[in-house]
């Protein structure tokens, strides 16, 4: 995880950072084909099943419906905030093996 200095990097690696796609006064971002596909795959798995199951990640999809994103913009921003969760998570592992080891 040293390699990854923030959830930005991370997420470039993982391919879930937006490429903008801007035309005129729309604003849009899309999928980027860079970064690892195995880990941008699982985590576009996980999204698809957060976004059609109950909790908290269908609440966070409805929410960016409702501000009038696509369901797929709506999906890569899931995906994202996934990728958020899953650095922490990464970040927090290692320091708790850190500080175990000496």
């Amino acid at each position: 995880m040293t390699r990854f200095p923030t959830a930005d990097h991370f997420a470039s690696y993982t391919g879930t950072a937006p490429l903008e796609a801007s035309s005129g006064e729309r604003r849009r971002h899309r999928l980027n084909p860079t970064g690892n596909r195995q880990l941008n795959t699982a985590l576009h798995t996980i999204a698809v099943c957060q976004a059609r199951d109950p909790g908290p990640g269908r609440v966070y999809y409805l929410r960016k419906i409702s501000e009038g994103k696509t369901p797929a913009e709506a999906r890569r921003a899931l995906k994202r905030r996934l990728t958020n969760v899953l650095y922490r998570q990464l970040i927090k592992d290692q320091l708790k093996h850190l500080t175990a080891t000496g």
